[in-house]
């Protein structure tokens, strides 16, 4: 509930003060940013992704006001994993002027149960909350530039928007918006918070506007996420191929290479010319020459940590079992291959954003995700290899 000492102004949360989301449904409890499309939700009913998609990692509210004070009614859903340690709230994080000013997050809300071993979502209703931020340095003639990061990791109805001063859509900065693909490390698992997922540092790092579809466990090649690439508008693309492939054992290499040929293709038919750079994966020790699936260590489940390991067996890539070594070299042969007929089609192998120096000094928790440590240091050199010293460097 607000509180009752300010005179509050309600806002109707529109699609013109929203960034970075793709679609924005009517839940009648609220509003659910999504960064997939309709039309593309209707095509895959797998579960992981309806989760991921609806994760708004990447999506904030932005505005102009001379408000002191803000309040947002959320109605989260808080993700418990059977038989591992309770998650901590999601993250929002307010910025001012492009400068840090809070953060915080939000009690209640809806309960997904999710049981590792066996796959299986279990969904429990709950009530909404609210976050509030005051001491706002607005008032008078004091107009701000806000944005309100919502959590990276954690689904988000938008319930409601007060201020104690009128808002407006931000306006458009004029930056160029880069659009970038990929698994659940560029959606941002286990970062810090929504500011500091790689892609969202990189960003800022960069001077672009992000729109970051990136799906835990969701980047498998999918024509309808290559649709939604296509018909977003975009000055700079990227799309981070490999893990989740690995991760799902979806396909072999006979099938990889044409799959990876038509999402191309299918991004081209929108952005014929726009600068587009294929990511390959970043290192995986457990996936290097090991194919999938991944599976959920259940030894470090019964000591209350969440860890992964791989299930195949390396003889079996000599059928065509997909491991990360595998889709590295042949993501380079098809970027070398096309790149002689379209001269804005780039490559960056993943490991020099993490490699096996990286993994010695920081090594991935649980087998599969960085720290937040490591998201900073990617994003980094994500920002340096493509925005300052790569394709991205003569950008619009």
């Amino acid at each position: 509930m607000s509180t009752p000492q300010r005179d509050w102004i309600t806002t109707p949360i529109t699609a013109d003060l929203l960034r970075g989301a793709l679609d924005l449904e009517d839940t009648g409890r609220g509003l659910l940013p999504h960064r997939l499309p309709a039309r593309a939700r209707a095509q895959c009913a797998d579960p992981q992704l309806a989760m991921a998609e609806s994760q708004p990692s990447g999506v904030r509210l932005a505005f102009r006001t001379r408000a002191t004070a803000l309040e947002l009614d959320t109605l989260p859903t808080k993700r418990v994993y059977t038989g591992a340690p309770p998650r901590p709230d999601g993250l929002y994080e307010l910025l001012v002027n492009g400068e840090p000013a809070g953060q915080g997050g939000v009690t209640g809300g809806d309960t997904l149960t999710i049981d590792m071993s066996t796959g299986s979502f279990d969904h429990s209703p709950g009530s909404p909350g609210t976050l509030r931020f005051t001491g706002l340095p607005g008032g008078g003639e004091h107009v701000n530039d806000v944005e309100l990061w919502l959590p990276h990791n954690e689904t988000t109805e938008l319930v409601a928007l007060r201020t104690d001063a009128p808002v407006e859509p931000a306006p458009d900065r004029g930056r160029p918006v880069w659009l970038h693909h990929g698994s659940s490390i560029s959606h941002g698992s286990d970062a810090a918070g929504p500011t500091t997922t790689w892609p969202a540092l990189a960003a800022r790092l960069g001077g672009v506007e992000l729109i970051n579809l990136g799906f835990g466990g969701g980047a498998l090649l999918d024509p309808f996420t290559a649709r939604a690439l296509r018909d977003t508008p975009a000055d700079l693309i990227s799309i981070k191929i490999g893990i989740n492939l690995v991760n799902a054992d979806l396909m072999r290499l006979r099938a990889f290479g044409p799959a990876v040929h038509g999402f191309l293709d299918t991004i081209r038919e929108g952005h014929p010319t726009a600068p587009l750079l294929v990511v390959s994966p970043l290192l995986c020790p457990i996936h290097e020459d090991t194919p999938g699936p991944s599976a959920p260590d259940l030894s470090a489940l019964s000591e209350g940590r969440v860890a992964f390991r791989a299930t195949g067996d390396p003889a079996e890539r000599a059928a065509g079992k997909l491991t990360l070594t595998v889709i590295r070299e042949e993501l380079a042969r098809i970027v070398e291959q096309r790149a002689a007929d379209d001269p804005h089609l780039h490559h960056l192998d993943g490991r020099a954003l993490y490699g096996e120096a990286d993994a010695a000094e920081l090594p991935l928790p649980d087998a599969l995700h960085p720290d937040a440590v490591t998201h900073r240091r990617i994003g980094e050199r994500f920002a340096e290899l493509a925005f300052s010293n790569g394709p991205f460097a003569d950008r619009p």
